[in-house]
């Protein structure tokens, strides 16, 4: 697999959602809560210590680079790169445009998310409008839950939280703790660090 920018040994990462333990990987980290809130655990993604210590292994491979491609029929689509560079670990988003155009990177992930992000309108735009002629992931939930790190919005319609809740429920996550996962994951979106705040989705050309 070839992506502008990247000489890296990359592979095709969407095999690995079917796999027990991958969501607690890429989403765990942004459960943490407040004083009392309780400890999250990857069984709140229906998962186990094991499951997500065994994929760990793999999607942290130096190696073998996991590339999860997110095209969208609308507008841009996007593309989540596990950068497993020795000593420069991270997670990067690129954005994606239609023909094949190349791709612009708007964020990495090391610990906390930076560059601009997406409103919860953009976000659901892409998960909702897959590309059927591309290579990719094309559940809506699945796709909603890979880009939910770019979220970076003032605030977010009522309805978000079910609709976050309910693809948790979809990936795997049990149904009685998706309402306190999906909620504990947008305080954490929500809550973090702010770029100016008359910026514009790059979604929308801002």
């Amino acid at each position: 697999m070839l992506i502008e920018g990247y000489d890296a040994p990359l592979v095709a990462g969407e095999p690995l959602l079917a796999r027990r333990g991958f969501w607690s990987n890429h989403l765990l980290a942004m459960c943490g809560g407040g004083p009392g809130a309780g400890r999250a655990s990857p069984e709140w993604f229906g998962d186990d210590g094991a499951d997500t210590d065994a994929l760990s292994e793999t999607l942290f491979d130096p190696g073998r680079w996991p590339v999860f491609r997110i095209p969208a029929a609308h507008g841009p689509g996007a593309v989540v790169i596990y950068r497993n560079l020795v000593g420069d670990y991270g997670i990067d988003y690129l954005l994606t445009h239609q023909g094949g155009s190349g791709a612009q990177r708007t964020g990495s992930r090391q610990g906390e998310f930076s560059g601009a992000g997406l409103t919860w309108q953009d976000l659901v735009r892409m998960a909702d409008h897959p590309c059927r002629t591309a290579e990719g992931v094309e559940d809506a939930a699945a796709r909603l839950l890979l880009a939910l790190p770019l979220l970076d919005d003032l605030e977010v319609p009522e309805a978000a939280p079910a609709r976050l809740g309910a693809a948790l429920v979809s990936a795997g996550a049990p149904q009685e703790t998706a309402p306190e996962t999906a909620e504990r994951l947008l305080a954490h979106l929500l809550g973090r660090p702010r770029h100016e705040a008359a910026w514009g989705s790059p979604l929308s050309g801002g």
